[in-house]
């Protein structure tokens, strides 16, 4: 369970769109927590976290693709004690195979195949990071959708 406020605000914004279907009010509390937080200056747990999420609610793909990015950028700056310290029970390891799941998926959606396949590769790499857990489960799932739309059954 995360002690983290800024996490546990973060979480608050997710439940919005996937739980209520309130895509704008996640945007809008996405939005005022990246400014709270300092944007791309602020804790790279949070910077990844919630860049992550925001790509989530964009309706443009360029948009999704830009804040995708941002969290990847972010995730090469974490380290494993600090998400220990914030109480995630995954490892920074952990976050990859979903980063450039999403990653992949918005090259897709743009023509960009050599691109989409590149991260499709990068997640696979690290799914050995997730357990056989409902997280795992769900991104596995992710990668195998986004492969057979790939053509890319390896």
């Amino acid at each position: 369970m995360t002690t983290d406020p800024t996490l546990t605000r973060i979480g608050q914004a997710v439940e919005l769109h996937h739980h209520q279907g309130r895509r704008e009010a996640a945007r809008d509390l996405f939005a005022q927590i990246w400014d709270d937080i300092g944007g791309e200056q602020g804790d790279p747990l949070h910077v990844c976290v919630l860049a992550h999420s925001m790509a989530d609610v964009q309706d443009d793909v360029h948009q999704e693709l830009m804040w995708d990015l941002r969290a990847l950028a972010a995730a090469d700056l974490i380290t494993d004690e600090r998400v220990a310290q914030a109480g995630v029970t995954l490892s920074v390891a952990g976050l990859y195979p979903s980063l450039h799941l999403n990653l992949s998926e918005c090259y897709r959606k743009l023509g960009d195949l050599d691109r989409a396949r590149e991260h499709l590769q990068r997640a696979r790499a690290e799914i050995g990071a997730l357990g056989d857990d409902e997280y795992g489960r769900l991104i596995r799932g992710g990668l195998e959708r986004l492969a057979e739309q790939l053509g890319d059954t390896t």
